[in-house]
Formats: C-alpha cells, structure tokens, sequence
C-alpha cells in the first residue's frame, strides 16, 4: 500500500467517527510527545548496547509506538491538506543535497560537534 493510500484509509477511519477535527491539531501533537515519551522510557539512561537489547526484548510495544507515531503524522497530513509522499520525497531529496556521503558517512551532522551538514 502506497503512503497515499495509506493516509487516505487514517481519512475514511477518522471521518466515519467523526474525528476528523481540524480543531484537534494540538492535541494531536501532543498525543505525538505522549508516544515518544513512552519509547524514551522504554530506552531512557542506557548505552546503546542495552538500548539495544530493550528494543529488541520489547519488538511490540516498538512496532505499536512506530504505529501510533505514523497514524498521528498521517492524520496531521489529511487534516493540514499535506501529501505525506510528496512531503517525504522532497525531505529525501533535500537530505541527500544537505548531507552528501563523502562528507558524513560514519560521522553525524551536529555542525556544532564537529559534523557536517550542506544547509
């Protein structure tokens, strides 16, 4: 299924409850800090081995945050009017100029750190 459709299928589930409120963006995003805040718990104040290894123990509550995360952001996207594959697409083709492989690959792009970023 195409991110398109996928969006569109977030609409049809919304409207058909009546959910589909323009009114709600904030509490949407909200809902998004919501979520990320149970995956930082899941992870919070252990090296990346172990962040590793919860993840790895903890595969469904990862999926379930990777889903509530995609379903918010598709429902913002119908709500503010956005084509996610257009937004996505031109976010890839953006990040390919900004941070080109030869400059960035095996490092990061916190320019303050010591990283690159072509912006």
């Amino acid at each position: 299924m195409e991110l398109n459709e996928i969006q569109e299928k977030i609409k049809k589930f919304n409207d058909e409850r009546g959910w589909s409120n323009p009114e709600s963006m904030k509490d949407l995003l909200l809902n998004m800090t919501e979520e990320v805040g149970k995956m930082w718990n899941l992870i919070k104040w252990v090296n990346t081995e172990k962040q590793q290894e919860m993840i790895n123990k903890n595969k469904n509550e990862v999926e379930n945050f990777v889903g509530d995360i995609l379903y918010l952001i598709l429902k913002i996207a119908y709500l503010s009017d956005v084509d996610s594959e257009k937004g996505i697409n031109d976010v890839l083709e953006e990040y390919e100029k900004r941070f080109p492989i030869e400059k960035v690959k095996g490092s990061h792009a916190n320019v303050r750190a010591g990283g690159f970023d072509n912006k």
